[in-house]
């Protein structure tokens, strides 16, 4: 649901242990985005410049993609320090149209906030020869909390079919999407880096972010000769408690019954400096609306198709991407509660943009995001009832260290940017969205910022 509420105790996959596991670690540490992205160690363990994964800090070119599925284990650097990686959002600077009443976020104002956004602690890497992981922590500086963040962790092994090659593997993760290589599905999507006190709309599908860090997810996959690749697998909710302790508190959500399947194909041909790829994924499940599991359940299904394609060049690179999602919402439980005014829902998400990127080092995006749906006052709690939000971003981005960072540091890897946003229309409106005289262009926004990783 958009408005995700308290989630009842599940009971906790075999998966789910493995992954808080995993973590454990990191928590203990006392280092949760909410983007995954190419982290340093990775270009320690195989001693290559961030350039050659990337078209840019964080976007995957095809050797990236290649390396991710391969389950992070391409070695071949002279490393031999711990495997770890640190990565912060600060400073970052937020102005908005029109100050936000009562400020932005606790303990900031209104409008014109600097903020030390989050600070990240990465572990993961090769561990054999087909197991890796990335397993990222983070103090969030907004909400001023700890948590666990994304994680993946990955067997792949090749092996040849029949005259084909085969690259076929497993993956456990948190976070639907979050295992995937192409830069248009939501874990990955552009803006790689958004503002946290900045006015976002009500209404999201649920494979967009909903069940980030929330569930423990298993699927197979396998990539054939380097063109067609497939996954299937499903998803289960954390229990409360397990969720307590990594940090993420389980209000407001409505958990999934059962498991939740996710589905993923593509097809990705590479020829010369030109890279195309064409997809679709889904996920479906049963919720309990605000983990109450007396009426039943609603169900939802998210069906996404996508195409990313790339130029490679040398020194121009121009990537394009597109997603659109289409999600049907069963809210017939949620009706029976008075959480819903209709017994079914529709969204649809689309998001598109193009990048250019000159010489690995500056990167200029312009980007188109529009979702809309089926009015429903008091399942979104808007003024208007609608679901209907559009927005137009730019971005300009200099990356100093795609081929290498200073001779102190060679890992260091940063990015620089700044970022605006112009609403067009939001929470269903162009004027007066919230009843309080509030419009669309209020929300629009510059936000700065200054992103390393080292």
């Amino acid at each position: 649901m958009i408005r995700s509420p308290l989630a009842g105790d599940r009971r906790l996959l075999p998966i789910g242990l493995l992954l808080t596991a995993a973590l454990a670690a990191l928590l203990a540490l006392g280092v949760p985005s909410r983007r995954a992205f190419s982290i340093p160690l990775y270009a320690r363990q195989t001693g290559q410049p961030c350039a050659t994964c990337h078209t840019a800090f964080l976007e995957l070119n095809p050797f990236g993609r290649r390396f991710k599925l391969g389950g992070y284990t391409l070695n071949g650097g002279d490393w031999t320090g711990p495997p770890f990686a640190v990565m912060r959002e600060a400073p970052t600077y937020t102005h908005t149209e029109a100050g936000q009443p009562g400020g932005s976020a606790p303990h900031f104002g209104p409008n014109n906030n600097f903020a030390f956004q989050q600070v990240s602690l990465f572990t993961g890497g090769r561990f054999t020869d087909n197991l890796g992981a990335f397993i990222q922590g983070t103090y969030d500086g907004v909400a001023r909390r700890f948590a666990w963040d994304n994680a993946d962790i990955r067997f792949a092994k090749p092996f040849n079919l029949d005259g084909h090659t085969l690259l076929w593997g497993i993956t456990t993760n948190n976070n639907p999407t979050v295992q995937d290589v192409w830069n248009t599905i939501p874990a990955w999507s552009f803006p790689y880096i958004s503002s946290a006190l900045a006015p976002m709309p009500t209404a999201r599908t649920f494979i967009d972010q909903v069940y980030a860090q929330q569930v423990a997810g298993l699927s197979g996959y396998g990539f054939l000769d380097d063109l067609f690749y497939f996954e299937f697998g499903g998803y289960r909710p954390l229990s409360n408690n397990t969720q307590k302790a990594l940090g993420i508190s389980p209000r407001g959500q409505s958990p999934i019954n059962g498991v939740a399947p996710y589905w993923r194909v593509a097809v990705e041909p590479n020829l010369g400096d030109h890279s195309w790829e064409v997809g679709t994924f889904g996920l479906a499940s049963k919720v309990f609306p605000i983990g109450l599991s007396g009426v039943g359940t609603d169900s939802f299904t998210d069906i996404g198709i996508d195409t990313q394609y790339q130029y490679l060049g040398d020194p121009h690179t121009i990537t394009a991407r597109v997603a659109w999602i289409h999600e049907n919402h069963n809210t017939s439980a949620s009706q029976t509660l008075g959480l819903a005014d209709n017994s079914n829902n529709q969204l649809r998400f689309l998001n598109a943009s193009l990048s250019y990127i000159y010489d690995k080092t500056w990167s200029f995006t312009g980007g188109r995001m529009s979702i809309g749906g089926t009015p429903d006052a008091t399942l979104y709690g808007t003024f208007t009832g609608s679901p209907n939000s559009a927005n137009w971003i730019t971005e300009i981005a200099y990356l100093p260290f795609m081929r290498g960072g200073p001779s102190f540091w060679p890992w260091l890897n940063a990015r620089i940017g700044l970022q605006y946003i112009r609403w067009d229309k939001f929470d269903g409106a162009t004027t007066n969205f919230n009843g309080a005289g509030r419009n669309a262009r209020a929300n629009n926004t510059i936000f700065g910022y200054l992103w390393i990783a080292f």
